[in-house]
């Protein structure tokens, strides 16, 4: 997998330096303040915990509503992966923001909490959107983070590329789980009359007795 491949390369050369991020460094600082500040800020706010985590949550309560307790739960605990993979990579990489001498910057929190609430509730919505429409606005909104963090001044671009690694490793994972749990039951409260449904036929079969 491409995102296998990129993540280590992309951590390595964050952390111990080299030609790529000599680029990544010389590119993020042109970028840095680019743009009208209300619209990068915008975009950059994004990936905040408090704009992204209410729209996992609702695609969550929907799930649960269908009944999908297992997609519900695997979901969150991509969500919960993400704080427990990106803050060991911030202290051990160290890195130095655009705009600060503080470090702690790669990868980028933002981005990668952008990539699994909205890619983890595009996962979840998929079965009951027409045309698959879900997946394209979670793309779409997590590259529009991206960019404002790098426009805002908030991050390195090499920051933002190796959250979207790292995270589209974390995606698959889900997805890989999802078909391992199986196809959504059919449309009803709770998937139920789906599971009645299949005890009915199962007991239709059988030869009574007694």
């Amino acid at each position: 997998m491409l995102c296998a491949v990129l993540f280590p390369l992309l951590t390595w050369q964050a952390a111990a330096g080299g030609p790529l991020r000599d680029i990544d460094e010389r590119l993020g600082r042109a970028l840095a303040r680019q743009g009208p500040t209300p619209l990068t800020e915008f975009l950059a706010d994004l990936g905040g915990m408090p704009v992204a985590l209410p729209v996992l949550a609702v695609a969550l309560g929907y799930a649960l509503l269908r009944g999908e307790r297992a997609r519900a739960l695997a979901a969150a605990l991509a969500m919960a992966a993400v704080p427990v993979l990106v803050v060991p990579l911030k202290i051990w990489t160290d890195r130095r923001g655009p705009l600060t001498d503080a470090t702690g910057y790669y990868p980028s929190g933002h981005t990668a909490t952008a990539m699994v609430a909205y890619g983890g509730a595009a996962l979840l919505l998929a079965p009951y959107v027409r045309r698959n429409r879900a997946m394209p606005v979670a793309v779409l909104l997590t590259l529009a983070t991206g960019i404002g963090l790098v426009l805002r001044g908030y991050h390195w671009p090499l920051d933002v590329l190796g959250s979207l690694a790292l995270c589209g490793m974390l995606l698959l994972a889900l997805e890989r789980a999802f078909r391992a749990i199986g196809p959504p039951g059919a449309p009803g409260p709770g998937g139920r009359s789906s599971a009645l449904s299949r005890s009915t036929r199962r007991s239709s079969g059988r030869t009574p007795t007694g």
